[in-house]
């Protein structure tokens, strides 16, 4: 690993093509790390797309009552509204029993250690030759990294689906649920450079006995003589997510999704740095109106009470309009104002669906099946269906 000579680099990228697809794979490049002003930043030539795809929609509805009309006084509309006529639809609604809304259940593996993992091939993978490459006509190693990384993104998918998918019956071995992995690109979007996966498992030792197994990671550091992987290497940390809904805005909205990986100066934690700004932070995201996800990272102790277990960064998921605004954004965090970071990396990033219950078709590749593995893995008998696993209807 080459030690960091600047302050800060930022890592960030133009708008991506991707939306929430199955398994939609992108392209993107290796990373640029570019000065941390932000007029340096915003003076670097950088590629631009005319294309916005929003990750997410949301459909706004009102209720009308029977004793309301939309118009004015006098004539038949009015006549018929005090005739209390039903309006369309009521009459059909009338005979529908109520049935009364629950919450959505937790699944038995979230039960309040959440983690994060960082997986970056150039890091972890020392079996492609980065360092003595030449531009003489042979294929940059950076772009046969890429390509082994998109031909197991299908095994990856199904990989986290097989975790999330049980029940009582069936699959009751899975400890570790993947709320999310989202494919990391770089500033030109020409590669995935590695992803960062959400899990929820009970212990640190179910969260890398899962991580063993993801084909991605298999690939990248190999395995033994057993068939075993040493996942040690991939940067794992406990996840404090804040879970108040004003941080827990729609992803796509106003913007495209964009991932800040922030770790902090060794010493911002014993000068009290962070917790002197930590209130100024959560104002600063609330009153932003932009946030999907947000939270400390600390660092990943057997048990989350541990003293050991110290904030080291901070990761977070917002929309930003443009990279300029998501460089903004972050520059103007009283976190970063305050000199907490002693790196900040931006992403934009392609959310593969993992759990299964959301696939939707393919609409740049329309030839594929995006439901072909859903069918599939209904057929080996794991439960897909929103009644068999509820708590991953969110």
């Amino acid at each position: 690993m080459r030690k960091e000579t600047s302050k800060r680099r930022f890592v960030s990228a133009t708008l991506p093509l991707a939306a929430v697809l199955s398994i939609l794979i992108p392209s993107s490049s290796n990373a640029f790390h570019l000065p941390s002003s932000a007029s340096s930043l915003r003076n670097y030539a950088h590629p631009t797309t005319t294309t916005t795809s929003l990750m997410s929609f949301m459909a706004d509805s009102s209720d009308y009552k029977a004793d309301k009309s939309d118009y004015g006084e006098g004539g038949d509309d009015d006549a018929a509204a005090e005739a209390a006529l039903p309006i369309r639809g009521e009459v059909e609604m009338a005979n529908v029993p109520v049935t009364e809304e629950v919450a959505v259940p937790n699944s038995r593996n979230n039960v309040g250690n959440r983690f994060v993992a960082l997986v970056f091939d150039r890091s972890l993978c020392s079996k492609y030759d980065l360092e003595n490459w030449e531009d003489n006509g042979e294929e940059n190693p950076l772009w046969e990294m890429h390509k082994d990384r998109v031909a197991l993104t299908e095994d990856h998918v199904m990989w986290a689906r097989q975790q999330n998918l049980y029940n009582e019956t069936f699959n009751t071995d899975s400890m570790a649920d993947i709320r999310f992995s989202h494919q990391l690109l770089s500033s030109d979007l020409q590669r995935t450079i590695g992803h960062a996966m959400c899990i929820d498992s009970p212990t640190i030792d179910d969260c890398r006995e899962a991580l063993s197994r993801d084909p991605i990671i298999r690939s990248l550091i190999g395995v033994d003589d057993n068939g075993q992987c040493d996942v040690s290497s991939v940067p794992l940390y406990r996840w404090r997510q804040i879970r108040d809904h004003t941080l827990r805005m729609d992803d796509g909205r106003n913007g495209a999704p964009t991932m800040l990986l922030a770790f902090d100066r060794p010493e911002a934690m014993s000068d009290g740095l962070r917790e002197q700004v930590q209130n100024g932070h959560l104002e600063y995201l609330i009153r932003s109106e932009r946030i999907v996800a947000a939270g400390p990272l600390h660092v990943a102790t057997q048990e989350k009470s541990d003293p050991k277990s110290i904030a080291v960064g901070t990761l977070m998921i917002f929309n930003a309009e443009d990279r300029d605004d998501a460089i903004e954004f972050v520059e103007n965090d009283p976190m970063a104002a305050a000199g907490v970071y002693e790196t900040m990396t931006v992403h934009r990033y392609n959310q593969l669906d993992v759990t299964g219950k959301f696939v939707s078709e393919n609409l740049y590749y329309p030839k594929q099946n995006t439901y072909q593995m859903k069918e599939a893995m209904e057929y080996w008998g794991y439960p897909v269906d929103d009644d068999q696993t509820t708590w991953l209807n969110w």
